[in-house]
C-alpha cells in the first residue's frame, strides 16, 4: 500500500514539473530572451538593451520579462512558444517572425595574432574563421569557405596561438571582454569587418504578430522623436539611427 502510494506521488510530481516548464509567456507581459553581454542585457537585468526593451513595450502595456539563456536556447525557446522574442538576431537569421525595425548595430571584428596581417572582407575566403555556434557569420560575411563553430569563448586565445584559426570573428562587446582578459594584448591584432543591424526575431504566432506590430509603431514613435537618443548616451554606446539603414519595407 505504502509503495502504490509513494509511486502515485512520484509519479504526480513528475507529471506537473514539464507542465510547468512548458508554460508560455503570460498575458500582458512580453517575455525576452537574451544572452548576458556585458553592460546590455545584463543577468540582474541592468544594460542598454533591457533599457530599451522597456522603453518600447513598457508605455504601450507591456510588461517586460527577461531571462538569461545562451543563444542557441534562446532561439529555440522563441520558436517553440515558450518566450516571445530574442536579442541580438541577425536580419532573417532564423525561422521567426522579424520587425522592419532594428534597435541597435552590431560592429563585428576579427580578432588574430598580431602577425597576421589586418583581414579585409575580400579575403576572408582565404582563411581558417572561427565563431561561436549560431550567429552564422557565414551568411554576411562575403566568400567564406573555411569556418569552425565552436560552443564557448573561453578557449578562443589559445585556439589562435595554436593555429587551430587565422581569424575569431565575434561582436564588439565580446571582444572587448576578451580583451580584458589578454595576458598579453601586444601580441594581438583586432581589426573592424562590418558592422550588423540587430532585430528582435518573434515566435510565429499570433502573439508574436501583436508583439512584432506594437514593437514596430513604438520604434517608428521613438525614433521619430529622439527619445532613444539619451539613452545611448547614458550607456555610453554609440547611438544607431544617424547613418545606419532604414529599417525594412512593411
Amino acid at each position: 500500500m505504502f509503495k502504490w502510494l509513494l509511486a502515485l506521488l512520484c509519479g504526480l510530481v513528475v507529471g506537473w514539473v514539464p507542465a510547468a516548464q512548458a508554460a508560455g509567456p503570460k498575458p500582458g507581459t512580453v517575455e525576452i530572451v537574451s544572452e548576458a553581454w556585458n553592460d546590455y542585457t545584463g543577468a540582474d537585468g541592468t544594460g542598454l538593451g533591457w533599457d530599451l526593451m522597456r522603453i518600447i513595450f513598457e508605455p504601450a502595456g507591456y510588461r517586460v520579462v527577461w531571462r538569461i539563456e545562451p543563444y542557441l536556447r534562446s532561439m529555440g525557446l522563441v520558436q517553440r512558444g515558450e518566450a516571445d522574442a530574442w536579442v541580438g538576431s541577425y536580419q532573417d537569421e532564423q525561422a521567426a517572425l522579424y520587425p522592419r525595425w532594428y534597435y541597435d548595430t552590431d560592429h563585428i571584428y576579427a580578432l588574430s595574432l598580431a602577425s597576421l596581417p589586418a583581414p579585409a572582407l575580400a579575403s576572408l575566403g582565404d582563411y581558417r574563421l572561427a565563431w561561436v555556434r549560431g550567429y552564422e557569420f557565414e551568411r554576411y560575411l562575403p566568400a567564406v569557405k573555411h569556418y569552425e563553430e565552436i560552443r564557448r569563448r573561453d578557449g578562443i586565445l589559445e585556439m589562435l596561438k595554436r593555429g587551430r584559426a587565422d581569424y575569431y570573428i565575434d561582436a564588439e562587446q565580446e571582444m572587448d571582454y576578451i580583451q580584458q582578459h589578454m595576458p598579453d594584448p601586444a601580441d594581438y591584432r583586432l581589426t573592424h569587418l562590418i558592422d550588423l543591424p540587430l532585430y528582435l526575431g518573434f515566435s510565429n504566432n499570433a502573439r508574436g504578430r501583436e508583439l512584432r506590430d506594437v514593437f514596430d509603431k513604438r520604434m517608428d514613435e521613438l525614433v521619430a522623436s529622439g527619445q532613444l537618443r539619451p539613452l545611448y548616451r547614458r550607456w555610453k554606446m554609440p547611438y544607431p539611427f544617424d547613418h545606419a539603414p532604414a529599417p525594412k519595407a512593411p
